[in-house]
């Protein structure tokens, strides 16, 4: 299995970017995908999570709802992450994750604990 990220760049306050996690050799359809961040001196935290299969349940972070949007396109085995309005405290390393075990809420699919698959990550830098 093999987790790509890409899409990550430098924007100033304000803008917009569109994260991509492409997977390899991950077949999974009824298990979860997220994004998280790192920021240096901080640990790694979720984003967003959401649920691959029929519903395509969702779960965001506080302080991203509204402003972020994961998606995924299971045709292209593609993880998506929508980011808009963004702030200078976004910036961070942004990895993808795919595959924990239920239960699945708030709690557990936002936590990095327990995901068996990590991308090597895409830089965010907001000025």
């Amino acid at each position: 299995v093999q987790l790509v990220e890409s899409g990550g760049g430098s924007v100033q306050a304000g803008g917009s970017l569109r994260l991509s996690c492409a997977t390899t050799g991950y077949t999974g359809r009824r298990n979860i995908m997220a994004w998280f961040r790192q920021a240096p001196g901080k640990e790694r935290e979720g984003v967003a999570a959401i649920y691959l299969g029929a519903g395509g349940s969702t779960w965001y972070a506080g302080s991203e709802q509204g402003r972020f949007t994961i998606s995924r396109d299971n045709a292209r085995n593609t993880l998506y992450l929508q980011m808009n309005t963004l702030k200078p405290e976004d910036t961070a390393m942004y990895y993808c994750a795919a595959d924990t075990d239920p239960p699945w809420f708030d709690g557990t699919v936002l936590s990095p604990h327990g995901y068996k698959y990590w991308g090597q990550g895409t830089q965010v830098t907001v000025s």
